[in-house]
């Protein structure tokens, strides 16, 4: 037996949900009942929905690469138990299962998924999922004169980097459709290039590829929901190495959308393979745009791993964001982007400035520099994913790689519908 306090957040909610099936450590194939009978109407379905999510998230198989392999598991099974309405377990299902390819992806080591395993594996999961496949490598993209990208890519080894587009299309409904474009930067290793990382910084950095595995994670946990619009998933997918090829500071190359950028720090990539990937995005002319990086240690300074910063061409935008992020317990933050920022990155030589050589607001510079890749006509908004890595993990997700972003996508689509400008309906 657990106690909650009444009108308890998402977050405080997700977070004893996970506290109860840790002590629970239900064994394989047991029978577990999760009942709230008793509890106020409007908490037990709440409550009921954060023990599913808790469990289906601590159950959740992650890779192990060992000699001897642990057997397969048996998953316990649930029954739910309220006074309130049933919950959506469908909705959950497909929350927990793009979560649990998001970590699934940024766990795997950075020699089991490089850029070619990637590509492979991205290719493999669109055909099981009935999604349309294509890749924008090297060659394409010197075509589109996608030269951001391609300055990161220089020092890698093996010529595999580019750009993934996924395609979802709604099951046949009322034209025209919306469009929504999920932005993802898949930084499969981040040595920090020529301006090298130290060790400590170093250690993790095959995580730099989480924001993509969210944008796909949110994708498949869409798709499987049936949303009725069309989504186009960009994934830019490469590795920051160091080598005579790297590029250096000072370096002034151009974007396809024309805009020319002055190299300051090669270990801020993230915001280079980004603008390319929102710029080539922006051509289909979506009705949303939506990125997902984990760009900036700025924004884990700035708001811990505990929140995650947002950033968005609409301030009409952020009461939308913070209620789904207060919503769905996965916390969002607006911040501010004010056009006054971009004076740090004027730079004397090119259109803009790639970063600033101090720290000072680089979440916010970084996000002001993304904004010139996307057209002011787009809603746009940048997810800096500074929860992405927590010791111990958050809320409900038991692990260090959290996935964060799949969840709060679907509270901000499906329940604050920023898309469609109505509830959102799920064909059935």
């Amino acid at each position: 037996m657990a106690l909650a306090k009444a009108s308890s957040s998402a977050f405080e909610r997700l977070s004893l949900a996970a506290r109860i099936w840790k002590e629970l450590a239900p064994p394989p194939g047991a029978k577990v009942l999760a009942s709230t009978v008793g509890i106020e109407t409007t908490e037990s379905g709440a409550l009921l929905e954060a023990l599913t999510a808790a469990a289906l998230a601590a159950t959740a198989p992650m890779p192990v690469i060992k000699s001897k392999p642990p057997k397969a598991v048996e998953p316990p099974q649930l029954t739910l138990n309220g006074d309130g309405p049933d919950i959506d377990a469908e909705l959950s299902i497909a929350i927990d299962r793009g979560n649990h390819l998001a970590r699934w992806l940024t766990t795997l080591p950075p020699n089991v998924l490089h850029t070619a395993s990637y590509r492979k594996a991205l290719r493999d999961l669109a055909k099981r999922e009935g999604w349309t496949f294509s890749f924008m490598d090297e060659r394409a993209l010197k075509k589109l004169n996608a030269g951001a990208f391609l300055a990161v890519t220089r020092a890698n080894e093996h010529r595999d980097a580019g750009i993934v587009r996924l395609r979802y299309r709604a099951p046949a409904a009322e034209a025209p459709r919306k469009k929504l474009a999920l932005v993802g930067k898949g930084i499969c290793f981040d040595t920090g290039g020529i301006n090298l990382k130290p060790h400590k910084s170093m250690y993790q950095m095959h995580e730099d590829m989480q924001g993509s595995a969210v944008a796909v994670g949110t994708l498949l946990a869409l798709s499987r929901l049936k949303v009725p619009y069309d989504i186009d998933c960009w994934l830019a997918i490469t590795e920051n190495q160091i080598g005579p090829n790297a590029f250096r500071p000072q370096e002034v190359v151009r974007a396809s959308n024309g805009v020319t950028i002055q190299v300051a720090h090669s270990d801020a990539e993230g915001r280079m393979v980004l603008a390319d990937t929102l710029a080539l995005a922006s051509r289909e002319k979506p009705d949303l745009i939506v990125d997902f990086a984990t760009l900036t240690g700025a924004c884990v300074v700035a708001l811990t791993e505990r929140y995650c910063g947002a950033f968005t061409n609409r301030s009409q935008f952020h009461s939308a964001i913070e209620t789904a992020g207060r919503d769905s317990g996965e916390r969002v933050w607006p911040f501010p982007m004010d056009e006054d920022y971009d004076s740090d990155l004027e730079s004397p030589i090119a259109d803009i400035l790639h970063c600033t050589l101090d720290s000072k607001g680089d979440h916010i510079l970084a996000a002001r520099f993304l904004n010139r890749f996307v057209p002011a006509e787009i809603p746009w908004i940048h997810l800096d994913l500074s929860p992405s890595n927590r010791s111990g993990g958050l809320a409900h997700i038991p692990t260090d790689f959290t996935g964060f972003g799949v969840r709060f996508m679907a509270q901000l689509l499906l329940e604050q519908d920023l898309l469609t400008g109505g509830r959102s309906k799920r064909a059935k």
